[in-house]
């Protein structure tokens, strides 16, 4: 991996952080879930984007720019898919966290 793949997965990571949805103070339950859900996304995207980034491409599609673009929105909706199916459990740990949250501060 060279630097400039190791700045890219960096700055990914950042953004990924920087736009994690987080639930307004006295969310509905629906709400909460909803952004549960939402950040489980993220997270199976950036834990799935390093799989991707190593793989070597057959240069139809360009092997540049555009295709880290659309390789890039390809891993956030399989993060999306991953998600969908409640198999990892990670979105009912985070809505529980969230819950607790929400009380403590009321």
């Amino acid at each position: 991996m060279n630097l400039e793949s190791e700045m890219i997965g960096i700055a990914h990571g950042l953004k990924a952080v920087a736009e994690t949805p987080r639930p307004a103070p006295g969310s509905s339950p629906a709400e909460i879930r909803a952004t549960a859900e939402d950040f489980e996304a993220v997270f199976l995207a950036e834990m799935l984007r390093p799989m991707f980034e190593s793989l070597q491409t057959d240069g139809m599609s360009g092997s540049g720019s555009s295709e880290r673009v659309y390789q890039s929105i390809m891993v956030q909706e399989y993060g999306k898919s991953v998600a969908k199916t409640n198999s990892t459990g990670i979105a009912d740990m985070v809505e529980r966290e969230l819950l607790k949250m929400q009380e403590i501060d009321q």
